[in-house]
């Protein structure tokens, strides 16, 4: 069974909302291991952790990693 309009739009507000959540908590998590960071240098980290999560290096979709563009 398909899902309706809403439902796919309520299950995109949960996937937004846990992202934003795991950006929060990852910088409270940052924080509290180096207190004395600026805001600055807090940030830098969360846009670095975003850019390379561990266990998504490659992305979060399955499969394998190809070269892009992808050239033949």
């Amino acid at each position: 069974m398909a899902m309706t309009p809403e439902e796919a739009q309520e299950r995109f507000k949960v996937l937004v909302d846990l992202a934003e959540l795991a950006e929060e908590m990852t910088r409270a998590r940052l924080r509290r291991e180096d207190p004395q960071a600026g805001p600055e240098v807090i940030e830098a980290r969360v846009e670095a952790w975003l850019a390379d999560r561990p266990g998504a290096e490659h992305g979060d979709a399955e499969g394998r990693v190809i070269d892009w563009p992808h050239r033949r």
